[in-house]
């Protein structure tokens, strides 16, 4: 059992490698080719890609687990659910199934 734990984090570090340099030389090939000629901007090398992928993941997506966060919006909608009487819960099945907002108070009216 122990040994399938570490064969599997093997896997995923190496299945991480492989994404990490596929990307870099993505980045790195893209930089290269677009920033020099529109910017005049020097061109870059693949730790310098690395760098950049790094550096916007942390300006812009952070470090966190989407995982947690599925979860907790499920929970969320679960109990918001539960709190709502039947004639609330029909309203909002019936809104999602027809894609107009299930939280409108009154229905729409009639466009002529």
């Amino acid at each position: 059992m122990h040994a399938h734990r570490v064969l599997r984090g093997i896997k995923i570090l190496l299945l991480a490698l492989v994404i990490a340099t596929a990307l870099g030389f993505v980045v790195k090939g893209l930089w290269n080719a677009l920033m020099p000629q529109i910017f005049g901007w020097n061109h870059i090398t693949f730790w310098q890609a690395l760098g950049l992928l790094v550096l916007s993941k942390i300006l812009f997506g952070g470090f966190h687990r989407h995982a947690g966060g599925h979860r907790r919006w499920k929970d969320r909608m679960k109990e918001r659910l539960e709190q709502m009487t039947p004639e609330q819960r029909e309203r909002f099945r019936e809104g999602m199934l027809c894609g107009r907002s299930p939280f409108r108070a009154t229905e729409p009216e009639a466009r002529p």
